[in-house]
């Protein structure tokens, strides 16, 4: 297993901490929090019925005024991904779409070329709004024209590109064909069946003591204060902005555990089925062939998650198969269908040079995993 230099001192308390494994995460989050990588962080390893670790360290805001607890609420960023990636399968599971249709059978004005399963696995080539431009606009609707004037990049298909306009379509596709606002739509059909109370795109002000403070770290390694880039400087309780489906969504540890444990279950939750066994199997299936795809290596596309191929690196504790997502702001959720476990990282901190490859995600995982 690779080891990166800022991982060392939380693998080496780990070891002190026996065969415990919530003192070996308490442990590794601490020693991140004494390095300056975050203030605080919220842990949870799930299996199919029960939570293993809940666990919280740290603090709420980089200047360590508010402690950190187990129902803090993160920006939670691309790990709505996968939220929007179940939506779309829900409907294709009742014959409202299929995710070989092409986009203009639902929106008009697009490449004819571009399929949902393209912007599902980032292979469409579509291209991106600028932050001017997705500030002004209030719903998904108003993203269309926005994306309908850039240019495809490539032949749909033939490259994997991070896209974020893709996502934000798909979830005007659910709101299309299922006849309900996107946010209406997670809440109905997801949030409040599985019991995710603090999940939404739309923090209430009573929510709003809860919420995270997100922090940067700066050359001298300190912490300070940063902000939610996607809220473009409205507060996060502010409803006229777009229910992002890339990344829009806040939520906790516990609730996101939820979720992780419905797709351990291959897509059913305490006896309600939210996917079919054909849909699960496409969501978590290799999608994107012998393309390269994802942030970290190793790693091949299902339809909105990442699939380990090749354990390495920040994966190399886990097992080929397990999939999930991580958030611009450095939380993590993986789920290995294997061991019928999922590991659920809430941090907070705008500036890691590659999330998905932080030193958090790292010791965290080296303290919660065993093989």
């Amino acid at each position: 297993m690779k080891i990166f230099p800022a991982a060392f001192a939380a693998l080496a308390c780990v070891a002190l901490a026996g065969n415990d494994p919530g003192q070996k995460v308490r442990m590794a989050m601490e020693e991140m929090i004494a390095k300056n990588e975050i203030p605080g962080a919220v842990t949870v390893v799930v299996n199919r019925d029960r939570v293993e670790h809940l666990g919280v360290a740290g603090y709420a805001d980089a200047a360590n005024t508010r402690k950190l607890q187990k129902d803090s609420i993160f920006w939670i960023a691309s790990m709505t991904k996968p939220v929007t990636a179940v939506a779309v399968l829900m409907m294709q599971d009742e014959g409202k779409l299929s995710i070989n249709d092409p986009l203009v059978k639902y929106i008009p004005g697009f490449d004819p070329r571009i399929t949902l399963k393209h912007m599902l696995t980032h292979t469409s080539g579509m291209g991106e709004g600028t932050p001017d431009e997705l500030k002004a606009a209030k719903t998904l609707a108003d993203l269309v024209p926005i994306y309908t004037s850039k240019p495809v990049a490539f032949e749909p298909g033939t490259q994997w590109k991070y896209c974020q306009s893709g996502i934000n379509m798909l979830g005007r596709v659910v709101e299309i064909v299922s006849g309900q606002p996107l946010q209406e739509f997670f809440a109905a059909r997801l949030f409040q069946p599985l019991g995710m109370k603090d999940t939404t795109f739309y923090p209430t002000e009573a929510q709003m003591p809860r919420i995270v403070t997100p922090a940067k770290r700066g050359e001298d390694g300190k912490l300070t204060d940063g902000t939610v880039s996607l809220l473009y400087g409205k507060p996060a309780t502010a409803t006229d902005r777009y229910p992002a489906a890339n990344g829009g969504l806040y939520s906790t540890g516990p609730d996101y555990a939820k979720f992780a444990q419905m797709l351990l279950h291959g897509g059913t939750y305490k006896g309600k089925t939210y996917l079919s066994k054909a849909a699960f199997e496409q969501l978590t299936a290799n999608q994107t062939g012998s393309i390269k795809a994802g942030f970290i290596p190793g790693h091949v596309w299902g339809l909105g998650v990442g699939v380990v191929t090749e354990p390495q690196g920040q994966t190399a504790m886990v097992q080929a198969g397990t999939f999930g997502h991580g958030g611009a702001y450095g939380t993590q959720a993986w789920i290995d269908p294997k061991s019928g476990k999922a590991w659920i990282l809430m941090v907070q901190r705008t500036n890691f040079k590659n999330s998905d490859d932080s030193p958090v995600r790292l010791a965290f995982q080296a303290a919660s995993v065993s093989k």
